[in-house]
């Protein structure tokens, strides 16, 4: 079993599609007229706009404020200053170090959604059998 694709609700996919190939530093690919792909490593990440797609709303979007997507990069750095250059929300002022040993740090997209990029040499998975722990430099 594996996770292969996270959907990302958006309300407007062009202006979506501009702000992630910039801070993602990808050109990711459109397979609908309301969803943009990236393959971050074997997941897709899957920004979704019902309405361009001509799909119901049904309730609506929401997003809670703890609703982050995790993106490991090997240079956290050049991912900091991307996200500074779109001109993303910047939740965290400085990469920041976790207790447990991840380096990382947070922004909002224009949407609303938090995303945090955590540098791919200090993941932690949890302390459970087979987990990865975290490699503090």
């Amino acid at each position: 079993m594996r996770l292969y694709r996270i959907i990302l609700p958006v309300p407007d996919i062009e202006a979506a599609q501009s702000f992630y190939d910039a801070l993602l530093g990808l050109s990711g690919e459109r397979v609908s007229p309301g969803r943009r792909y990236y393959d971050l490593g074997g997941v897709v990440l899957a920004l979704y706009d019902p309405a361009a797609d001509g799909d119901p709303l049904g309730e609506g979007w929401r997003h809670h404020e703890n609703q982050y997507v995790y993106i490991a990069v090997d240079d956290l750095e050049a991912a900091f200053a991307r996200a500074k250059k779109t001109g993303a929300a910047m939740l965290s002022e400085r990469i920041e170090s976790m207790p447990w040993g991840e380096r990382l740090f947070y922004v909002r997209d224009p949407f609303g959604a938090p995303v945090c990029f955590v540098d791919a040499a200090t993941l932690f998975t949890g302390s459970g059998a087979g987990a990865r722990p975290a490699q503090i430099s």
